[in-house]
C-alpha cells in the first residue's frame, strides 16, 4: 500500500536518471532484462525514433481467472484500476492522464490483463509512478464501483451491437466449451450488476503483485538508469501468495453450427479450426499456416477472384493450451452461406490431400520476420510485441517465435494442417443480412438537465506529478524532411531514419470520384479501387502477389497508395506499386466479377442500418444538389464499361495531384532516384482539374432514427457544419474546447457528466473535423435508448455553458499542456509521420504545421476560446442520427 512518501523520488532525480547519458553495455543491443527480487519481471529497450515512451504493465491475470459464474470479474477490476489507489485519488489520476498528454489504454484477455501508456518522454517518470500507485493498491470502493459499473455495462451493451464480436464470442464458446477459455472476458451485465467492490478488492489482492506482472518499457530511454528507477519505484511493493489456477483441459473438439441474423449489409460464412497453443511445440507451424491460408495466392482468396465471395480472410488468436483460426467469407444478401461453407471446408480438404505449397509456407516466413522489422518502426508496437512474447506466450523475447518459424517446414505446417484442420469436428457460422434498417419518426433529444458543472474542478497534485503541470516550450520536432517536386509534378517528400531495415511510403492523389466520376455511372471509382490487386499488364494477380511475397513486401494501390518494404528491396518495391498504380492490368474476366460482386453488395449496402444512418446525415448536413450526395446504386453500376473505368483511370490519376511520402531507412537521393526512375514517365494531360466541393450554408436542425434489431444501444451522432477552413485561427481555439468537452478522458466535462457520474455511457467523443472546403462538429456516444434524451440534454448544456462563461484557468492550462505535449506523439512511429506529412501535404498545409499549432494553442485566451466556441458553434442546430432496436 502507498502510504509515505517515501517510496516517490523527487521527479528532479527520476527525471535525471531516466535521461541522462548514453546507454551502457549492460543492455544487450539495446535492451535489457531484470527480475526484482519481489518478482517483477522488467524489459526494456531503447529506441530513439522519438522523444516518447512507451510503458505496458502486463498482470497475468484475465477471465480465466475469474470467480465461477462472474467471468467479467478481470474486465471490471480493469476499470477500477482507473478509480483511484491509495494516495492517489480518481480525480488527482484524471488530472495526470491528461496533463501528460499521453495515450492511455488497457484490455483484458482470457490470460493478461494490460496497462499500456505512451508519454513524452520528459513526462515518463510521472507515468511510472503512477504505475507504481495502482500496483501498491487500489481503492475499489463501493461508491466508486456503483458509478463505473455503469460505464462498464454500457461497454457489454455496446460490443452485444457488434455482430463480428457476437461472431467470435460464440465461436470461442463453441471451440473451448467447458474450459475457461470458452468465456471471453467482457462479462455480462447480469454477473456485473452481482458484482461488489468487497469481490473486487479479493481479485485485486489475489493477482495484482508485482511477482505476477511483466513490465515492458520502449523508447528514448537509458535502459541502465531507467532500470535502477524502476527499482527505486516498483521494487518496495510486497510480492502476492498467487492462489492456483484453474486448468485447462480441454475437450475433445465437437463439430457446431452457428446461425444469427445480422445487421451488416452483407453475410459471413465461417469455419473454425482449433489450433496448436503457444505451449506447443507446433505453434510456430500453426501460425505459419494461418499466414499462408490468408495468402492472396491461396485458394480462400481464390473464392473472390471467382466470384464466389465478396471478400475473404483468415483470422485467429492465441492461447497457451490452444490457439484458434477461423476462415471468413463474405456473400451478398441473397447468397448461401452453407454453400461457401462448403467451399471452405472443400479448400481445406483439397489442402490436405495434395498438401499447401512449398513457396507458400516459404512467403509466410519471409513476411513474418518483414512485419518484425516493421513493428520497431513504432515505439508502442516495439513494446507490444515484447509484451505479447513475455506475458501471453511465455517466451524471453520477440526473437523466440522468429527463430522457431524460420525452421518451420513445408512437412511440418502439412502435419499441423491435417492434425488440427479437421473438417468432421469444426465449428460453422453462417451470420445472414437480417431485415433491413428503415427510418422512424423521432424527436430531438431534447429536454432540459441541470447536471452539467460549470468546470471540471482542479486538484492538487502529488509532488511527483506536479512537474508534469508546467506548460512546456513549444517542441522540437525530430522531423526534418526533404520536400521536392519533381518533373513530372509529383510532390515527393523524404523523412529519413535508421532504427530498423524497413521503408514506408505513403501517396495520395487529390481526385475525388463524387466529382470526376461519369453521371449515371457512378460507382466507377469503386470498381477501379476494387481492380487493382488483380495485378499489372505485365504480371497477372498470382504473379504480382509472388513478387511481393519474394521481397516481402505489402503493396496497396488507388487513389490512396502504399508500400512497406525492407531497405534493401526498397527500389523493388517502388518499381512494382508504379506498375500497379500505373498500369493496372483491368482484365475483361475480373472486370465482370467486381462489377457483379459490386451490385450485388450494394444491394445490401443501401439497405443497411449504417448506411442509411451515414445517409441521414448526409441529407441534413448538404445541400440537395450537393456532389457530395452522389452514391453508387445497382442500376449506374450495371451501367458501367470497362472502357468507363479505364478513362476515370486516366483522367483521375495524374502526377501533378500526386503526392508521395517516404520515411524510413532509405536516404533522399534513394528515394527520389527510386520514384524517378519508375513514376517519371508518368505525364499529365490536359487541365488539372478542380477537386473542391463547393462551399455550403449552415445546416438545420434536424433528427432522424434508424431502427436496427441487432442493437441493444442506441448509438447517436450530433453533427453541424462549421464555416471557418482549416488554417483558421479559430480553429485551434476550437480544438482547445474541444479537449475540454472530451480530449482528456476522465478529467473531460462530458466524461465527467456522462460517464463518471451518471454511468450512462462507456465513451463520448466530440471531433473537430475540419478541411480546405468544407469542416465539421460532432459528438457520438452510445447508450440505452431510455438514456438518449438525458445524455443529449447534457451534451447540450455542456455546450451552452462553455459559450457563456469562461473555461477556468484550470482548464485552459489543462487543455493547452495536454494538446502541445501530444505532438512529439505524432512522431512515435514511421506510418504516423508518414501520414501526418502526406494529411498536411494534401490541405496544402505547412509541413511543420504541428508546431504553429503548438504556438496557437499556447496564445490562445480563455476569453478567445469562449468568444470562438460561441461563434461557430450551433447547439440548436445539430443533426442527430440515431441507430438503435426499434421500439
Amino acid at each position: 500500500m502507498l502510504k509515505t512518501r517515501s517510496r516517490f523520488i523527487l521527479p528532479a532525480l527520476l527525471l535525471a536518471l531516466l535521461l541522462s547519458g548514453p546507454a551502457t553495455a549492460a543492455a544487450d543491443n539495446g535492451v535489457l532484462q531484470a527480475t526484482l527480487d519481489n518478482g517483477l519481471r522488467v524489459v526494456i529497450i531503447r529506441s530513439d525514433l522519438a522523444p516518447v515512451v512507451t510503458a505496458q504493465v502486463n498482470y497475468l491475470v484475465g477471465s480465466n481467472d475469474a470467480p465461477e459464474g462472474f467471468p467479467g470479474m478481470a474486465h471490471a477490476q480493469e476499470h477500477m484500476m482507473f478509480r483511484g489507489s491509495p494516495g492517489l485519488s480518481a480525480a488527482q489520476f484524471a488530472n495526470i492522464m491528461a496533463l501528460v498528454g499521453g495515450e492511455f489504454d488497457a484490455f483484458t484477455t482470457q490470460i493478461v490483463t494490460q496497462y499500456a501508456f505512451t508519454v513524452p518522454r520528459e513526462d515518463f517518470d510521472v507515468a511510472l509512478n503512477v504505475e507504481a500507485a495502482r500496483m501498491g493498491g487500489v481503492l475499489n470502493a463501493q461508491d466508486l464501483w456503483e458509478q463505473e459499473r455503469g460505464a462498464v455495462e454500457q461497454e457489454v451493451a455496446q460490443n452485444l451491437s457488434n455482430p463480428e464480436y457476437i461472431l467470435y464470442s460464440r465461436i470461442i464458446a463453441e471451440l473451448f466449451h467447458g474450459t475457461p477459455y470458452a468465456l471471453d472476458a467482457l462479462g455480462t451485465r447480469p454477473s456485473l450488476q452481482k458484482t461488489t467492490a468487497a469481490m473486487l478488492k479479493t481479485f485485486y489482492g489475489r493477482w495484482y503483485g508485482p511477482n505476477n506482472a511483466v513490465l515492458v518499457i520502449a523508447g528514448d530511454v537509458d535502459p541502465p538508469k531507467t532500470l535502477a528507477v524502476v527499482r527505486e519505484l516498483f521494487g518496495p511493493i510486497p510480492p502476492r501468495l498467487l492462489p492456483p489456477r484453474a486448468g485447462i483441459k480441454l475437450r475433445p473438439a465437437a463439430p457446431a453450427a452457428i446461425a444469427f441474423e445480422t445487421d451488416l449489409p452483407y453475410g459471413i460464412a465461417a469455419v473454425a479450426y482449433r489450433l496448436p497453443g503457444s505451449d506447443s511445440p507446433d505453434f510456430a507451424a500453426g501460425q505459419i499456416l494461418l499466414d499462408v491460408l490468408d495468402s492472396r495466392r491461396g485458394s480462400l482468396y481464390a473464392l473472390v477472384s471467382k466470384g464466389k465471395a465478396l471478400r475473404t480472410s483468415f483470422e485467429g488468436g492465441t492461447l497457451p493450451k490452444a490457439s484458434y483460426g477461423y476462415a471468413t467469407a463474405a456473400f451478398p444478401p441473397g447468397g448461401d452461406g452453407r454453400a461457401l461453407v462448403a467451399e471452405i471446408k472443400g479448400i481445406v480438404a483439397d489442402y490436405i490431400k495434395n498438401g499447401i505449397p512449398a513457396e507458400l509456407v516459404e512467403a509466410a516466413k519471409r513476411r513474418e520476420a518483414a512485419d518484425a522489422e516493421f513493428q520497431k518502426n513504432s515505439v508502442a508496437d516495439l513494446a507490444t510485441a515484447w509484451s505479447q512474447a513475455l506475458a501471453a506466450e511465455g517466451r524471453t523475447s520477440p526473437q523466440d517465435d522468429l527463430t522457431a518459424m524460420a525452421g518451420v517446414t513445408v512437412e511440418d505446417v502439412n502435419r499441423v494442417l491435417r492434425e488440427y484442420f479437421v473438417n468432421d469436428t469444426a465449428v460453422t457460422a453462417v451470420l445472414t443480412p437480417g431485415q433491413s434498417g428503415k427510418q422512424v419518426p423521432v424527436k430531438g433529444f431534447g429536454g432540459k438537465e441541470s447536471f452539467a458543472p460549470r468546470e471540471v474542478k482542479p486538484v492538487a497534485l502529488p509532488e511527483w506529478a506536479r512537474r508534469a503541470a508546467e506548460l512546456p516550450a513549444l517542441p522540437a520536432s525530430s522531423i526534418k524532411p526533404s520536400d521536392m517536386t519533381l518533373d513530372n509534378g509529383i510532390r515527393l517528400i523524404v523523412q529519413t531514419g535508421n532504427v530498423s531495415s524497413a521503408v514506408s511510403l505513403f501517396g495520395r492523389m487529390k481526385s475525388h470520384a463524387d466529382l470526376d466520376e461519369p453521371e449515371g455511372k457512378e460507382g466507377t471509382a469503386d470498381i477501379l479501387e476494387s481492380l487493382f490487386p488483380y495485378g499489372t499488364t505485365s504480371l497477372d494477380l498470382t504473379a504480382f502477389q509472388k513478387a511481393q511475397d519474394d521481397i516481402g513486401a505489402t503493396i496497396a494501390a488507388g487513389a490512396n497508395f502504399s508500400l512497406r518494404v525492407l531497405s534493401p528491396d526498397f527500389e523493388r518495391g517502388v518499381e512494382l506499386l508504379a506498375e500497379n498504380l500505373l498500369k493496372p492490368a483491368l482484365p475483361e474476366a475480373a472486370f465482370a466479377v467486381v462489377k457483379e460482386e459490386t451490385v450485388g453488395a450494394l444491394k445490401g449496402k443501401l439497405q443497411s442500418p449504417a448506411h442509411l444512418s451515414q445517409r441521414a446525415l448526409r441529407e441534413s448536413l448538404y445541400p440537395r444538389d450537393d456532389p457530395s450526395l452522389r452514391q453508387a446504386l445497382p442500376e449506374t453500376v450495371s451501367k458501367i464499361t470497362l472502357a468507363d473505368v479505364k478513362a476515370y483511370h486516366a483522367k483521375a490519376f495524374r502526377p501533378d495531384m500526386t503526392t508521395i511520402v517516404v520515411v524510413g531507412n532509405v536516404t533522399r537521393e534513394q528515394a527520389k532516384a527510386a520514384v524517378e526512375k519508375y513514376f517519371g514517365s508518368w505525364k499529365a494531360k490536359g487541365p488539372k482539374p478542380d477537386t473542391s466541393l463547393p462551399p455550403i450554408p449552415p445546416n438545420k436542425a434536424s433528427a432522424a432514427r434508424i431502427a436496427d434489431a441487432s442493437k441493444v444501444q442506441d448509438q447517436v451522432t450530433l453533427a453541424e457544419t462549421l464555416g471557418l477552413a482549416r488554417m483558421h485561427p479559430d480553429y485551434y481555439r476550437l480544438q482547445i474546447a474541444n479537449q475540454v468537452l472530451s480530449g482528456a478522458f476522465y478529467a473531460s466535462r462530458l466524461y465527467q457528466d456522462l460517464r463518471e457520474k451518471a454511468g450512462l455511457v462507456y465513451s463520448v467523443d466530440s471531433f473537430i473535423e475540419a478541411k480546405h472546403d468544407r469542416s465539421f462538429f460532432g459528438i457520438t456516444f452510445a447508450c440505452d435508448p431510455e438514456n438518449v434524451a438525458r445524455a443529449g440534454a447534457m451534451v447540450g448544456a455542456n455546450i451552452r455553458a462553455m459559450q457563456k462563461e469562461n473555461l477556468s484557468a484550470g482548464e485552459l492550462h489543462l487543455a493547452k499542456t495536454q494538446l502541445v505535449k501530444q505532438i512529439p506523439l505524432s512522431e512515435s512511429g514511421t506510418d504516423r509521420i508518414a501520414e501526418g506529412l502526406l494529411a498536411r501535404a494534401s490541405e496544402d498545409l505547412p509541413l511543420d504545421e504541428p508546431l504553429l499549432a503548438a504556438a496557437y494553442y499556447r496564445d490562445a485566451t480563455a476569453d478567445e476560446v469562449r468568444e470562438a466556441f460561441a461563434r461557430w458553434i450551433r447547439p440548436d442546430d445539430f443533426v442527430q442520427v440515431t441507430v438503435g432496436p426499434d421500439r
